[in-house]
């Protein structure tokens, strides 16, 4: 198939503040029209087309990642009640095996070397006297999607709750299992939402449903072993703009109820001891007013922990009487405008703090002594650019910290960090097989200039022995750009196969995400959107200026908010770039937010600005949405993939964006995949699969040379094929 598919043209009209938008292609939205399927259908063959001289450098990439991955590995165990649980992962089959294997004495807080460390020795089965909780690869065989939402596994350890999406529309079954005899019980609840938790009896299940924009709006709880007619109804929010979600403290003495929109939040309380009661505000909410609840025990007393940012931009920490939680506060760590403060977690002997300083992620701990003041000490990490986190620590009496590790070079990384001694102890890295040597990767960090003066962090990672100084190379640079969402440096086997063709891979970690705190959030966001647009734009122009890049070998990718951010740049300054791949792209983004009836568009209204009733916001979007703003101009080549089935970000969007691109003359490719959702495909091969047709079009379109091999060497310079 050579000649491009072309929509048919049925104009409608759409108007709003005295403005009028014809809209061509807004039919396509009817994914039930057979004309629009078999649309989607011609476009994937003629994409299939387009990159068909690509499948061999495809089979090679897919073979690369695959070649570097541990098939058949084990997570380190996390210990959780008399069991260490975890998960393995077998050769050939596309998802992971949840098991347990019971713990040997009450004080084992250490988990039992993993077998599968001893290099070249893959484990193939678990830990003696394993029990398998979730096979993921027989909840999946029939279906072409699978995604396991919530799981939980009761206090005593007898059942598992678990909630599975086949379709990629992120509405969940909810089942419950033994674990000791594989029975499924008789409790199955259809369309809820992925939030689901045991109370700590075991003998109710909290867990959320969602309205008809898939917004998780309702509380229910459910007694195991009764009709789900029966179920009562907890809480219900109806203020459109929030989302609502349940979780239980880690000291397992309160539940929470969680409502929150962009940019307020409340929290009610229930005594775990009364599942049955009614759940109680903490802090009634105001407009603009964010705060998160923890409970611990200072100086004897049960305190929550309250993390908020009412005239503390940054968030600060607050203790409060969890018996009179709206009376007087306690400063724990004031608000610092250099820092922005993001979590906290309770033990019974020790407090954990993340934030942010200076772009990077950082951990503090505090002792819990007989007071009720906090002592925070940051854990140092040596490397310029990295990312640190807690991970799996669910029991309130553990002595360690389980800490996530990982950087552009550094594979992932799983530490105990023993609180009483300070000790780190190094339980995993993520295998890279093969001859990864981290020491030929090169790691750093630039600074573009905004047009207004504003600084621009850039991320860099590269092999120092392919990437000369001075000499343009081909690059990848990334972009996101909303929610006040992070994208930090961490390490990928699939982004080896760029690196190892001498590709620059970077970041622009622009205004509208949470890297430099929450004023930089605030100055991406409504009315001041378009200055993500413009800092990758000034972060291309940066690359290219110093002579890293040149305009034919930077390739721009974003995904979701940041296929937004791609579309926006794809219309400013296409002369930058030689090609920009967008995935499940929000391009008809003032379409969306003018329909309060499509899934979570009130919501984003605290994002994106309200254009439905505020005709200056309308105004503003009118002047970047993607699709109405496409001009006659040459364009780079252009990859838009899309899922059939996202609720976030309907396929529709980029359908309509490819065919306004195709008015104009551009190079632009849709691809769909017709069983999958926002996150794309499912399975850890198809995964791989996806992965290395993205990145085959991507060094096609740098420039960058085809051939690479796993050892860590190269066959021949960076040039066009």
């Amino acid at each position: 198939m050579t000649t491009p598919p072309r929509a048919a043209q049925k104009p409608q009209q759409r108007s709003f503040h005295n403005d009028v938008f014809t809209d061509n292609y807004e039919w396509m939205r009817d994914k039930d029209n057979p004309e629009v399927i078999a649309h989607l259908e011609a476009e994937n063959t003629f994409t299939d087309a387009r990159t068909a001289h690509l499948s061999v450098l495809q089979e090679q990439i897919f073979e690369e990642i695959k070649g570097r991955t541990q098939e058949t590995d084990l997570s380190v165990p996390v210990r959780q009640g008399q069991w260490w649980y975890y998960t393995r992962t077998v050769e050939g089959q596309e998802y992971g095996i949840h098991c347990r294997a019971p713990i040997a004495a009450d004080d084992a807080w250490t988990p039992p070397v993993l077998p599968e460390q001893n290099p070249g020795e893959p484990t193939t089965v678990g830990l003696p006297d394993e029990q398998i909780v979730l096979d993921d690869n027989a909840e999946a065989a029939g279906h072409d999607f699978y995604s396991l939402g919530s799981t939980d596994v009761s206090v005593d350890g007898n059942r598992v709750l678990y909630a599975v999406d086949t379709e990629g529309d992120e509405r969940y079954t909810l089942r419950v299992r033994t674990i000791a005899t594989g029975e499924t019980l008789s409790d199955e609840i259809s369309n809820t939402g992925e939030g689901a938790l045991f109370d700590p009896s075991g003998r109710y299940i909290f867990y959320t449903t969602v309205d008809d924009a898939w917004r998780p709006d309702t509380v229910w709880r459910h007694e195991v072993g009764t009709a789900t007619s029966t179920d009562a109804r907890v809480f219900h929010e109806p203020d459109e703009r929030f989302w609502v979600g349940i979780s239980l403290t880690r000291s397992r003495k309160f539940l929470l109820i969680e409502a929150g929109s962009s940019v307020t939040s409340e929290t009610r309380l229930l005594d775990t001891t009364d599942p049955t009661g009614e759940f109680a505000v903490v802090w009634p909410r105001r407009d603009g007013v964010e705060y998160g609840v923890e409970h611990a025990v200072l100086g004897g007393e049960d305190r929550l922990l309250v993390v908020h940012n009412d005239h503390a931009v940054n968030f600060e920490l607050v203790s409060v009487a969890a018996a009179e939680p709206q009376g007087a506060k306690r400063t724990l760590l004031p608000h610092d405008p250099a820092v922005r403060l993001e979590d906290v977690d309770a033990f019974r002997d020790f407090v954990v703090a993340e934030y942010r300083r200076d772009g990077l992620t950082r951990v503090a701990v505090s002792g819990v002594t007989g007071g009720d003041t906090l002592d925070f000490v940051e854990l140092a990490f040596e490397e310029p650019l990295y990312s640190v986190g807690t991970s799996a620590n669910p029991e309130w009496e553990q002595p360690t910290i389980r800490l996530g590790y990982t950087s552009f070079v550094t594979p992932s990384t799983v530490y105990d960090h023993v609180v009483a001694t300070g000790e780190r102890r190094l339980l995993k890295q993520q295998p890279v097989l093969g001859h990864y040597d981290p020491s030929l990767f090169e790691q750093r960090r630039e600074w573009a200039t905004a047009a207004d003066g504003t600084r621009i962090p850039i991320s860099l990672v590269y092999r120092r022995d392919l990437v000369t100084p001075g000499e343009p190379a081909p690059t990848l640079l990334y972009g996101y750009g909303s929610y006040e969402i992070s994208i930090d440096p961490s390490f990928s086997i699939a982004r080896l196969s760029l690196l190892d063709r001498g590709m620059i891979f970077a970041i622009a970690h622009v205004r509208g995400g949470g890297e430099l705190g929450r004023d930089w959030y605030e100055n991406g966001k409504k009315l001041h959107k378009r200055n993500s647009f413009t800092d990758f734009i000034d972060c291309a122009r940066h690359l290219i200026d110093r002579g890293d890049t040149s305009t034919d070998r930077l390739v721009a990718e974003g995904r979701s908010a940041g296929g937004l951010l791609m579309g926006a740049v794809a219309n400013l300054a296409p002369e930058l770039f030689s090609g920009i791949l967008a995935g499940v792209p929000f391009v008809d983004a003032l379409t969306s937010i003018l329909d309060p009836s499509l899934p979570l568009t009130v919501i984003e209204w605290d994002e994106w600005g309200d254009p439905l009733h505020d005709p200056e916001v309308y105004a503003y979007m009118r002047g970047y949405s993607p699709v109405e703003n496409v001009r006659d101009t040459h364009y780079p080549r252009i990859l838009a993939v899309t899922s059939l089935n996202d609720t976030r970000v309907l396929y529709v969007e980029p359908a309509k964006w490819v065919a306004r691109l195709r008015e104009v003359g551009a190079d632009a490719l849709l691809k769909t995949e017709m069983s999958a959702g926002h996150g794309g495909v499912s399975g850890r091969y198809s995964r791989w699969r996806e992965a290395a047709f993205d990145f085959a079009w991507i060094i096609d379109a740098a420039q960058a040379h085809p051939s690479g091999d796993t050892d860590g060497s190269i066959t021949a310079t960076a040039s066009r094929p």
